[in-house]
């Protein structure tokens, strides 16, 4: 689908970007399109005709070089300049190129010379249940004391599936047996299973049960991974530690000094002695880089930052935080730490020039466009919000486009290279934080001839006065002009213009612009 010219509007589609610009045009032309494709499609799939679509001319698509510009060497769509045709060109892993975010877009920049045109080109990834839920452990071992009283719930391992909306974890099943049940509680997105204790054990009748737990994803049809969970009948000590909440929250700002104090959980144990004394860990399937960032005090329940956070690498984190009490065997509870780390603005914008003609004739319009301007800003919010302005008595002006930080850098007024033949136009790039953070840019602007200025004499009109009998081909006078233009455009020619009158002839001398 495209859209080009003055009195054509923009159109939108959802989730999906284009932007097309000729540099001859007063009013850049623009298109959008969409693409939706499933992960694991065959490569040498088609996708769509892009060429055809933005209504571009088949057979001139290898002469302008029409490609593909924003992907690596090994990226995952090419362009056939033949026919226009975007096919895939290496297997899509979905869960690669996106992890865990949704709906995974892949945004494409494709480009044609000779004029210059960028068009912005959105992929939807829509997930296929190629992944089985997995657990980290094949197996589990739960220690219940036999005092436990029925309706006593413990927490099982969580399954993990790295596909996405309905094709993750989304039910857990308990093979049937006397003694235990089963309870998922949702933790935000996260559905975590626990065991619950139905039945008095009595250890002296069964020291040990085997349990089988499945977690089913919700595709069609369903994929499934097991747990054997094996749980050890155990004598005394038949309290757990319990944390005063499942979930704490916390909200930091980034560049926080290290060694601050976020949040201290806290446990109890109504058993006495080394039964009810606690101690904290981190626990679950914590990424290292956990250990890196936060200590957590063992006594105390303490969580203090260890280093800087950086909103742009990781804006949220989510620990795991275990409590066992010293009673033989240990017993213990877990708990939820959420941190939320807060945006400040330490990221200046960024300008990309996309595009720069930098010789401009001077005859150009007002709105011709001269330059293609990007501009980015890592940090989120007013810390990301950005504006632009150019430097004072230039001929030039910055028009938005409908995509959001794009901007056009345009002529506003006539060109006269006689009296301005280069201009640098600095950009400069504020944006909105506090205090804000400004970038600059400068680009050069040349401006080319055109053959706009005539010949002018020295000294006109001229007079000569001749004596009688001069010898024919002998010079009587020497005359000068100069021309404002450059090159060719300022060779002058001379020649002579005669008039006659009743009384007598007359010579006029006169000068042309060179042919």
């Amino acid at each position: 689908m495209g859209a080009g010219g003055q009195s054509r509007g923009i159109r939108s589609w959802w989730l999906a970007l284009n932007f097309s610009v000729m540099l001859s045009c007063v009013d850049p032309s623009s298109a959008q399109i969409k693409y939706s494709i499933p992960e694991e499609v065959k490569v040498g799939s088609v996708v769509g005709n892009v060429a055809k679509d933005l209504g571009l001319d088949i057979n001139t698509l290898e002469e302008r070089k029409f490609r593909i510009v924003s992907g690596t060497k090994d990226a995952q769509f090419e362009v056939n300049q033949n026919n226009g045709v975007l096919y895939v060109h290496k297997n899509i892993d979905r869960e690669q190129v996106c992890e865990s975010i949704s709906p995974c877009l892949l945004n494409l920049k494709l480009v044609a010379e000779n004029p210059m045109e960028i068009h912005y080109i959105g992929i939807e990834i829509s997930d296929v249940n190629d992944n089985s839920p997995s657990f980290q452990e094949k197996e589990t071992i739960l220690d219940i004391p036999e005092s436990a009283l029925p309706g006593r719930r413990f927490q099982l391992p969580t399954a993990r599936d790295p596909d996405a909306v309905l094709n993750t974890v989304r039910v857990y099943k308990l093979n049937h047996n006397e003694y235990f049940g089963l309870k998922i509680r949702e933790r935000g997105e996260e559905k975590v299973p626990f065991l619950i204790l139905q039945k008095s054990l009595d250890r002296e009748k069964n020291d040990e049960h085997k349990l089988i737990l499945t977690a089913f994803d919700g595709g069609n049809p369903p994929r499934s991974g097991t747990l054997n969970v094996t749980v050890t009948v155990l004598d005394s000590n038949d309290n757990h530690p319990i944390f005063s909440h499942d979930i704490y929250s916390v909200t930091i700002t980034e560049n926080v000094k290290a060694d601050t104090s976020l949040i201290t959980v806290s446990a109890t144990d109504l058993d006495e002695g080394v039964n009810g004394e606690i101690e904290y860990f981190f626990g679950g399937k914590l990424n290292s880089e956990i250990y890196e960032k936060f200590s957590l005090d063992k006594f105390s329940g303490e969580i203090r930052v260890k280093t800087e956070m950086d909103f742009e690498k990781v804006d949220d984190y989510k620990l795991e935080v275990r409590a066992t009490d010293k009673g033989q065997p240990r017993l213990g509870g877990d708990c939820t730490v959420i941190i939320k780390v807060l945006d400040e603005n330490d990221n200046k914008p960024e300008i990309e020039v996309t595009s720069l003609s930098k010789l401009v004739s001077e005859d150009s319009k007002p709105g011709t466009v001269v330059s293609l301007i990007s501009i980015t800003d890592r940090d989120s919010s007013l810390n990301g919000k950005v504006i632009c302005s150019l430097s004072d008595n230039v001929p030039f002006d910055l028009k938005p486009s409908f995509q959001d930080n794009m901007y056009s850098l345009v002529l506003k007024q006539h060109l006269d290279r006689e009296s301005m033949s280069h201009y640098d136009v600095t950009i400069t790039a504020t944006d909105c934080g506090q205090p804000p953070l400004s970038t600059f840019r400068t680009l050069s602007v040349d401006v080319t001839d055109v053959n706009d200025n005539a010949p002018e004499f020295l000294r006109n009109p001229i007079e000569l006065y001749l004596t009688e009998n001069n010898v024919p081909g002998n010079p009587i006078y020497s005359v000068s002009a100069s021309d404002k233009d450059l090159g060719e455009n300022a060779a002058i020619g001379y020649y002579l213009v005669r008039e006659e009158s009743s009384r007598m002839k007359t010579m006029f001398l006169s000068s042309r612009r060179s042919e």
